[in-house]
């Protein structure tokens, strides 16, 4: 059979998202549970069967996993999956250090680029996944900037600042921020309106970049940077600067638990995902964890006593052998006082054997 999670991995290099779906089957005589995969993409829409093109457009545009029950006993998931993002720090002076840092602990791959070899090398940089010492002309060319990438312009020069805000406009990433002031940055957006940029391209830029939190330092500004980033990943897929509250999740799914499914690895593994949520939960829908036999595990759906559970009811599936087993993991009320949960809702799971 395809691993469709090495499918998936390959898909994402050329395409900014990816859907999964898993249909979860029993045969009625034998009780045979049967699992099956494949995945679309928006150029699938329109192949004749309206309800696969309403769910996916409804997958695509939220951006969270869609989880279905047919009457006939075939349920499917449906889950979104995106590029893994780049966090692309243009300039490598006295923020990016910090900022590079940070990006890394929070687990973006990272690019600094600056076109001085003593600011752009990986002694400075050694969380960085990539330094590079190019012109700001140049850059571009070599980034291949993509849609689910976050770009943030904090060059030593406004004239730098504006080189790469131009090319980086074109792309229009999941993020783009740019620093200075308000003053310096509304004459700058005035000048591309003149150019010829839409005011809707130019809106869409965070800068002055950063949450208002009184940062001063480096260190700090960096943070605020961060935390930007992390409303803009977290509260929504589309890049949108206006009405963050309105916005929906990005699925909740980590990088390092799909390139573990791409491995195609002989010992069963058991997958659990969050496929919804109520109330106040650990991890969103989307969220995975892979658990072995042994008690192994990678990933998480929120830790503590709801995840003991799981893991219990994972090994025991794969010693059965049992196909897959759909979950609720309660931690309201008397439950979670009785376990001392910090948490109060509900989560639905899927656990399949892989």
């Amino acid at each position: 059979m395809v691993n469709q999670y090495e499918k998936l991995i390959t898909e994402l290099d050329q395409k900014d998202q990816v859907v999964m779906v898993t249909q979860f089957r029993t045969l009625g005589e034998t009780g045979k549970k049967v699992i099956e995969k494949k995945l679309l993409s928006k150029e699938d829409r329109g192949n004749g069967k309206e309800k696969t093109d309403e769910i996916l457009e409804v997958v695509i545009n939220k951006g969270l996993p869609e989880f279905l029950a047919s009457e006939d006993g075939i349920e499917e998931l449906y889950e979104p999956f995106y590029s893994e993002g780049r966090l692309i720090i243009l300039g490598g002076g006295h923020i990016a250090k910090p900022l590079a840092q940070y990006g890394a602990d929070i687990g973006f791959k990272v690019t600094v680029v600056d076109d001085r070899p003593s600011f752009a090398n990986t002694q400075r940089f050694p969380q960085a996944n990539q330094v590079l010492c190019e012109s700001f002309d140049t850059c571009f060319e070599k980034l291949k900037v993509k849609r689910s990438d976050f770009v943030v312009i904090v060059t030593r020069g406004h004239r730098h600042d504006a080189l790469c805000l131009r090319q980086a406009l074109s792309v229009n990433p999941e993020y783009l921020g740019m620093i200075g002031s308000r003053r310096r940055v509304k004459g700058l957006m005035a000048q591309f309106l003149e150019d010829g940029f839409r005011q809707e391209q130019l809106s869409g830029v965070y800068s002055p970049i950063g949450l208002r939190i009184g940062a001063v330092t480096p260190e700090e500004i960096a943070i605020s940077i961060i935390a930007e980033i992390i409303s803009v990943k977290r509260v929504s897929h589309q890049h949108e600067k206006a009405d963050l509250k309105n916005k929906t999740n990005h699925s909740d799914f980590d990088f390092d638990v799909i390139k573990n499914l791409a491995k195609n690895e002989s010992e069963k593994r058991a997958i659990v995902t969050v496929i919804s949520k109520k109330g106040s939960v650990p991890r969103g829908p989307g969220a995975k964890m892979i658990i072995w036999a042994d008690g192994r595990s990678l990933g998480s759906i929120g830790g503590g006593c709801s995840e003991g559970e799981v893991i219990v009811a994972a090994r025991d599936l794969i010693r059965e052998d049992g196909g897959f087993l759909m979950m609720k993991v309660d931690m309201t009320g008397s439950v979670a006082e009785d376990e001392g949960m910090a948490c109060g809702g509900i989560m639905d799971v899927v656990i399949e054997i892989f």
